[in-house]
């Protein structure tokens, strides 16, 4: 049996909420639109910021869209769960704000509902239904299988 850890459980709240219930729908454009989070590209590196009380989400629009997708699953982590400016936080909570927004990023560009319903797939499947790369879908099929192997007892939860 699997159980839903808190991260999953928040990631299948969300896209249900704003109506995102297919691996087609997820898109950049589709959550940051319903989640009224603007996205802007740009020459930097990636990151979320809070400008007049709202939160803004850059992309490096030299990267991939599959490393944008990534980028903006781990950046819409941190700016729906973290608040203040990393640089000014100790060194240890920088590091688990990270951790949290990577774990984050892998349930939101694969969420576990979505993945369960498939049947028979490969890692090639979930490359081009995920719009992510192999890698990165390695992982989180990794994250998956054990999982279900493991349970309960070993499950990351947040």
């Amino acid at each position: 049996m699997y159980y839903y850890s808190r991260t999953e459980d928040f990631i299948k709240d969300m896209l249900l909420s704003i109506n995102i219930k297919h691996p087609h729908q997820l898109s950049i454009t589709n959550i940051s639109k319903a989640l009224k989070i603007p996205v802007r590209y740009w020459e930097f590196k990636s990151e979320s910021i809070r400008h007049s009380d709202r939160q803004i989400i850059f992309l490096d629009f030299y990267q991939t869209a599959e490393e944008q997708w990534r980028d903006f699953a781990h950046e819409l982590a941190h700016a729906l769960w973290h608040a203040g400016r990393q640089e000014f936080l100790p060194p240890l909570f920088t590091e688990l704000q990270e951790w949290q927004a990577e774990h984050f990023c892998y349930h939101c560009c694969i969420p576990t509902f979505m993945l369960e319903k498939l049947y028979n797939y490969t890692i090639y499947d979930v490359t081009q239904l995920f719009n992510v790369d192999y890698d990165f879908a390695y992982k989180r099929l990794e994250m998956y299988s054990n999982k279900l192997y493991y349970g309960r007892s070993f499950s990351i939860s947040m």
